[in-house]
């Protein structure tokens, strides 16, 4: 029991570590000026997969690696999260660098709604009428802000999607984080070195090119990519899903006041009517979560106690006639 508990407090730090980063990443991606967002983003392409190619290293882990070459369905799987994820990265990073950050993390606001419609609608998940409520208030926060900004939230919205839909082939790849970001990346890598060897050679490259540090800070965009998503692996398996989907919200909270207190991206009241409306949509649904999982814990308490409880089966005694004989 003392080494569960041990095993869940190390799992939290883990992931406090993993949201947190999350939440402070846009702090770091104005330190890459004057790279622009697409060199940013084919910067973090190609670092990463350096970074988990030692990662991997370090635990030895490779028989995944010809497991997913026989299966050409899986390897499609792959390629599209690693588009889809590439329209989210590369999207967040401009928006970022832009003065879009409050925008930004609304799209991670949404995301565990448009998560929950996707369910529904193209995997035939069944919604509870909370989960159905909230849907329906984060519909109304969205129309809320499209008024407010005279056009839909567009930055919001396509960060929320394409995260949801990278979360859903993610589930039907059924790799683990590790595995997953060495795929995707190495996918990604061909493409990435090539768009910075074409800026190198339209003399537009901006790594090397404005001292030893930001080349420094521009590799370790892999960094930034690989430790937290190795935090979340770490959290994952310690601590329950419903506690992961708590913390979760720490991100785009972080994000949030990044952009309004050390950003100072102006909050109109409309704005702020539209925010509280997805901060209602999202506690209706964790009120929702942590019912349901305490539900289902006290039933299957209950279906222990009851087979505790139970009465021996009796035990014939040798050369005893069983029941109907």
């Amino acid at each position: 029991m003392k080494q569960e508990k041990n095993e869940q407090r190390t799992g939290l730090l883990y992931g406090f570590g993993a949201y947190g980063l999350w939440g402070v990443v846009p702090l770091f991606w104005p330190l890459l000026k004057p790279a622009g967002a697409i060199e940013i983003l084919a910067h973090r392409m190609v670092w990463s997969l350096g970074v988990v190619v030692i990662a991997l290293l370090f635990v030895r882990r490779w028989a995944w690696i010809r497991e997913l070459l026989r299966q050409p369905k899986k390897l499609g799987l792959i390629a599209l999260a690693a588009a889809v994820i590439t329209v989210n990265w590369g999207l967040y990073i401009w928006s970022v660098n832009s003065g879009h950050v409050v925008e930004a993390s609304l799209g991670y606001f949404i995301n565990p709604l448009v998560t929950i419609a996707m369910g529904v609608l193209l995997l035939g998940e069944r919604m509870r009428p909370l989960q159905w409520t909230a849907v329906a208030i984060g519909a109304a926060a969205v129309l809320v802000l499209a008024i407010g900004y005279g056009q839909p939230p567009w930055i919001s919205l396509v960060l929320a999607f394409s995260f949801a839909t990278y979360g859903l082939v993610k589930k039907k790849v059924n790799l683990g984080g590790l595995e997953s970001l060495a795929a995707e990346t190495a996918v990604l890598f061909l493409p990435a070195l090539g768009y910075l060897v074409w800026l190198g050679l339209s003399g537009s490259l901006a790594f090397g090119g404005h001292g030893a540090g930001h080349a420094s800070l521009l590799a370790a965009t892999g960094l930034v990519t690989a430790v937290p998503l190795v935090c979340f692996g770490a959290a994952a398996v310690r601590v329950p899903l419903s506690t992961l989907g708590l913390l979760q919200y720490l991100a785009p909270v972080f994000q949030f006041l990044l952009g309004v207190l050390y950003f100072g991206e102006e909050m109109p009241v409309e704005r702020w009517a539209g925010f509280a409306l997805v901060w209602l949509a999202l506690t209706l649904l964790t009120w929702d979560a942590v019912r349901t999982a305490r539900g289902a814990r006290a039933a299957r308490l209950a279906v222990a106690s009851a087979a505790a409880l139970a009465p021996p089966a009796p035990v014939a005694e040798p050369g005893a006639v069983g029941p109907g004989r």
